[in-house]
Formats: structure tokens, C-alpha cells, sequence
């Protein structure tokens, strides 16, 4: 072991940097687009919504300089401490949270709001990291595999139960990176085949999917017992264990559609399942802005040229909307730019994490990879129609300050992680 640099910018990824911060001014030019009116042009006017995201991003510079600080150990060593910490900030909510949109998922704190689910994210990577870096740890074992679905399991439900089921929803993710560190396949397939049958649960209904189910399995068994007797012995039992399993999430899907997501939520599945139609009310930001996007053609109106974006069509679209004013002013051309400059951004981590020499900070870098994606996948989807609305923003892109801060504190957590590898033989 030699000494380390007393020089915090010494072995830094300068691409992942480089990166961020043309994402960062991607992003801050179209939230300028989207917010800005005929009295007020002013490039820089700390009043307005641009203006003020452009304090948010001059106070991530002290924010990274202050992630930097610290030593890569400190993160490691008290990664539990900081995971009890965001579990705290999440309970704290049901308490003292101010409820805006139909969420309680913000702090006020004198007209400055600040919602923990967004650095809960970086918590929960850095807890995960944390467990399956211990030399004991096994995810073949299902005691261990239980342990790291727990940690995933209270800040989903936590966020769910704001309701902010969208950004629950990214916590899924971690399922990819368990896989690259060792768990089973079939959590995967589990996971697709659970996705089907919530799929078809909430098209069907309860009553016509759990029918549906029955006779499914029942011919199953039929079979089995019929041309496959030896199998049938050794397996109707496990097989009646899997439906009633089904059975159950199938009624869980029912309680929670019905009586924990709002109907906001219950009207954007029902839309993008095709059982309604919706253009005015519920459907009508998905329809507006796949009809902004198309507007743009291959090169785009120009900036600030958007007519559907100048004048408001996609309501708050400097939000979760913001690639609608891509769509628009920049065309596919400016669309397919960013997209690619997200699939680099998202290359270069994965490069990142499968160079470093401690596992923690491997499997810390895979989390944000997956977590960045998911954010990424959705988003773009819930634009273009694809996915229903869920409320998750573009990362960098989407105005708000809790959410740039979010994703600058999963990024440079990493990259001092990174910088580390170069204190060390």
C-alpha cells in the first residue's frame, strides 16, 4: 500500500464528469424552453423555474466537492448507518411530509421542499453493496437472498405508501445486479413471468384471472398425471404450492390497484391496457406529448420554436415530460443524441464498476448502472407512450432540485469510489 493523495481530484473518471455535465447543460437549455414566458427572457433570473434550477446545479458543485472529501472507506464503513438514516427520513414524512399532488413525499421547509426518496436511492445501493461485498455472503443461499430483498423491501413499501408507486418502482433494479453478483435465473424468469400475470390481473380482473389460473394449473396437473406419473409424484406438490402462491399475488395485485393506488393511477393503467380511452382528462399529458414529439420531425422547429412547447401543451413539461421539448425543438435528430449520449453515460459506468479491484465498489457501481436505466427506459417509454405515467423523472434533465441532487450524489459517490482504485496497488 502506498501513501494516498492528499489532492481529491487525483484519479477521478473525467469522462463520467464530462458526461454529467453535458447532460446537466442538455438539460437546463430545454427546462429553459419550457419555462420561460414573453415578459421574462432574461437568461439568468433566479424568480423563474430555469433560474432556479441553475442555483440548484451551482450548489452541486460544493455538494460534489464534499463527496469528494470524504474517504471512499467512509462510505463502505458506515454504508448501514446511512441506509437506517434514509429509512428514517422516509418515516418522517407520515409525520411532518407535506403532501403535494396527492403525495406526501416532500419536506417543506420555508417554501424550500425536499424529497428524501430521491437520495434513499444512493442509501440503498451503498447497503447493498455493503452486504454482498461481505466475504460470507452467498446469494445462492436463500437466507442471504432474503436478507438482500429486505433491504430493498422497506423503502419500496415505505415510497409506496406515500403513494409514489412510480418511484418505487426503481427498486426492481437491484434485481439485475444480484443477478450479475450471483443470484439464481430464476428469479428472473419469477420476475417476468410475475409481471405477465399483473399484467393480465389488472386487463381481466381478479375474479376471470384467478379462474383462468385454476384451469391452467388444473390441466397442468392433468398432464402430468397422465404422461408423466413418475413427475407427478414427486411434483403435483409443488405445483399446487406455485398456484396458490398466484393465487395470492393475484389477489394482491386486486387490493393494491383497488385500494392503494389512487385513481389517477388505476386511469393511467387502464389507458395504456387499452380498457379506456382517454384524451381530455387522465390521458391527455400521454396524448399531447406523443403528438409534441411528432411535431418535430427530423431536425426539430428550432429552440425556443416549439409552438406545442411555447405554448404549453404537455402540462409541466419541464418535469417528467422534458423530452417532449426535446422531441419538438430538436427533431429525431436531437432526440436520438440524447438517447446516445444516456447509452455512453451508462456504457462508461458499466465499464467503470467491472475495473475495480473491491467488490463493494463493483457492485455499488452496477446499482447506480441499473438505477440510471430504469430511470432512463421509463421515462422515454412513459413519454412516448409506451409506459403508463408514473411520475419518474429524466435523470439531469427533469426541472427540480431534490432529484439533480439525487442522481449528482449516486454519480459522485461513485466516482469517488472509482478514485480510489488509484490510491492502491
Amino acid at each position: 500500500m502506498r501513501s494516498r493523495k492528499t489532492n481529491i481530484f487525483f484519479g477521478i473518471d473525467w469522462v463520467l464528469v464530462l458526461l454529467y455535465f453535458i447532460l446537466i447543460f442538455f438539460g437546463w437549455i430545454n427546462i429553459y424552453s419550457a419555462t420561460i414566458t414573453d415578459d421574462q427572457y432574461d437568461l439568468i433570473n433566479f424568480s423563474t423555474e430555469y433560474g432556479k434550477q441553475l442555483i440548484w446545479i451551482g450548489l452541486s458543485l460544493p455538494l460534489i466537492l464534499l463527496i469528494l472529501l470524504f474517504d471512499a472507506k467512509f462510505y463502505e464503513k458506515y454504508a448501514s448507518i446511512i441506509y437506517l438514516i434514509s429509512l428514517a427520513s422516509l418515516l418522517g414524512l407520515f409525520i411532518v411530509g407535506k403532501n403535494i399532488n396527492g403525495a406526501t413525499s416532500w419536506y417543506d421547509f420555508g417554501g424550500f421542499s425536499l424529497q428524501p426518496s430521491e437520495f434513499v436511492k444512493a442509501a440503498t445501493a451503498l447497503a447493498i453493496a455493503k452486504l454482498v461485498s461481505d466475504k460470507q455472503f452467498n446469494l445462492k443461499k436463500f437466507n442471504t437472498q432474503f436478507q438482500a430483498f429486505l433491504i430493498l423491501f422497506f423503502p419500496a413499501i415505505l415510497i409506496t405508501l406515500q403513494p409514489d408507486p412510480g418511484s418505487a418502482l426503481v427498486y426492481t433494479a437491484f434485481i439485475f445486479v444480484l443477478y450479475r453478483e450471483g443470484l439464481p435465473f430464476y428469479y428472473i424468469t419469477v420476475g417476468f413471468l410475475t409481471l405477465i400475470l399483473f399484467v393480465i390481473t389488472l386487463y381481466f380482473g381478479f375474479i376471470n384471472t384467478l379462474i383462468g389460473s385454476l384451469f391452467l394449473f388444473t390441466l397442468i396437473l392433468i398432464f402430468f398425471n397422465k404422461y408423466r406419473k413418475k413427475a407427478f409424484k414427486r411434483g403435483w406438490v409443488k405445483l399446487l404450492g406455485i398456484y396458490f402462491i398466484s393465487a395470492f399475488f393475484i389477489f394482491s395485485v386486486d387490493l393494491v390497484f383497488n385500494h392503494v393506488f389512487e385513481q389517477r393511477h388505476r386511469d393511467r393503467f387502464n389507458i395504456l391496457l387499452g380498457k379506456t380511452t382517454d384524451t381530455k382528462n387522465i390521458g391527455y399529458n400521454t396524448n399531447q406529448s406523443v403528438t409534441t414529439i411528432a411535431s418535430g420531425g427530423l431536425t426539430g422547429r428550432g429552440f425556443l420554436e416549439g409552438e406545442r412547447t411555447q405554448g404549453s401543451f404537455v402540462p409541466e413539461n419541464q418535469t417528467d415530460y422534458i423530452f417532449t421539448i426535446v422531441g419538438e425543438e430538436w427533431g429525431f435528430i436531437g432526440t436520438t443524441t440524447v438517447v446516445l449520449v444516456f447509452v455512453i453515460f451508462l456504457l462508461r459506468i458499466i465499464q467503470v464498476a467491472e475495473r475495480q479491484k473491491s467488490k463493494f465498489s463493483r457492485v455499488y457501481g452496477y446499482s447506480i448502472a441499473a438505477i440510471f436505466f430504469t430511470h432512463f427506459t421509463i421515462n422515454i417509454g412513459m413519454v412516448l407512450g409506451l409506459l403508463p405515467t408514473i411520475g419518474i423523472p429524466l435523470p439531469f434533465f427533469s426541472y427540480g432540485g431534490s432529484a439533480l441532487w439525487g442522481f449528482t450524489v449516486l454519480l459522485f459517490l461513485f466516482v469517488r469510489l472509482d478514485a480510489n482504485r488509484s490510491y492502491e496497488w
